[in-house]
């Protein structure tokens, strides 16, 4: 029997199995959340019986809301599990895995776990190589935050049906910043809306894709997935999204301020979205720094990026103690 290799975690901002109690900079997530609409959702929903196993009522609702169809909506909990079923799916042996920039750590672990290549490259190719099956694009991206334009999606969309690839859009941080959204038979569009309603924790995500795909990733579902408090948020997205009205535009601002005052210590990039990285020499070194002084980072070393860190804003105060233990760290 060939069994899947054993393979270590993927590398992750947030919390793990080491008590920490200082500022978290390294989870891109809305500080000003949560959504009091979406967790309110969460917390009336119906705990005591199994949900729909179809989840037709989120699937219907979330498919007005994009004007599509229920059976090109796949709910999830958190975009994890819909890329490792995307990797079961759609990479066969011999099949490669593409990513314009870095890809998002859990993907690379699916591909890896399907004993499949990852290749990464700065600019995705004009035509795709025969073996390719899956393309990867962060819209925007994480940690650089770079974005492709429309024109650029739909001559990458239109490779991938030439070669019987499939197009993964992650979307995770498309509602802080303005970055085009196409819908195409070869696009995978991956949402993941608890980063910007401040409810990671509730692990809300869905796809959007063609019939026949979201078939494929259903199949490799158990029955009843998605938790009741889970499935209830998805149905409300629609109607709550005032809260991001109210809050992006200062968690932008927030943002735009800390990129400033952390340029004095080296290079940064920052393209709108609320995480932006940090050119620091060795990153995991200062990051074990900054973490003694109880402020967390995220080394970027998983993304290639050995001498960058990337940080997120947590609010105006917060900020300003990241920059305070950064003086401290680097002088």
């Amino acid at each position: 029997m060939t069994l899947p290799p054993l393979l270590p975690r993927s590398p992750h901002g947030g919390p793990s199995s080491t008590a920490f109690s200082g500022l978290d900079f390294s989870v891109n997530c809305n500080p000003y959340g949560p959504n009091p609409a979406l967790l309110e959702a969460v917390r009336n929903a119906d705990h005591t019986h199994y949900p729909d196993p179809t989840y037709l009522g989120v699937r219907q609702t979330l498919a007005d809301w994009h004007g599509v169809l229920p059976d090109m909506v796949a709910p999830s909990v958190g975009a994890s599990d819909l890329l490792h079923r995307i990797a079961r799916a759609f990479l066969p042996a011999g099949g490669k895995l593409l990513s314009l920039h870095a890809p998002f750590g859990e993907l690379e672990r699916a591909a890896r776990l399907q004993r499949t290549e990852v290749m990464v490259v700065d600019e995705l190719p004009t035509a795709l190589p025969t073996e390719i099956r899956l393309v990867y694009v962060g819209q925007p991206h994480n940690p650089t935050g770079r974005s492709l334009s429309a024109g650029e999606l739909q001559a990458v969309a239109d490779a991938c049906t030439q070669a019987n690839a499939l197009l993964i859009l992650d979307l995770a941080y498309a509602p802080f910043v303005e970055v085009p959204i196409i819908h195409h038979p070869s696009t995978i569009n991956l949402f993941s809306p608890g980063k910007a309603h401040g409810l990671v924790g509730a692990r809300p995500a869905y796809a959007i894709a063609a019939p026949e795909v979201v078939a494929r990733l259903e199949n490799l579902a158990p029955a009843w997935h998605l938790p009741a408090g889970t499935a209830a948020l998805l149905r409300k997205l629609p109607h709550a999204q005032e809260f991001l009205a109210q809050t992006l535009p200062q968690v932008r601002q927030d943002a735009l301020a800390l990129a400033a005052a952390l340029a004095r210590f080296g290079a940064v990039e920052h393209r709108g979205t609320p995480y932006l990285t940090l050119k620091v020499g060795e990153a995991s070194t200062v990051a074990r720094a900054l973490l003694a002084l109880g402020v967390k980072v995220r080394d970027c070393t998983s993304y290639g990026l050995p001498g960058h860190i990337r940080a997120s804003t947590q609010g105006g105060q917060n900020d300003e103690i990241l920059v305070k233990r950064m003086g401290e760290v680097l002088g």
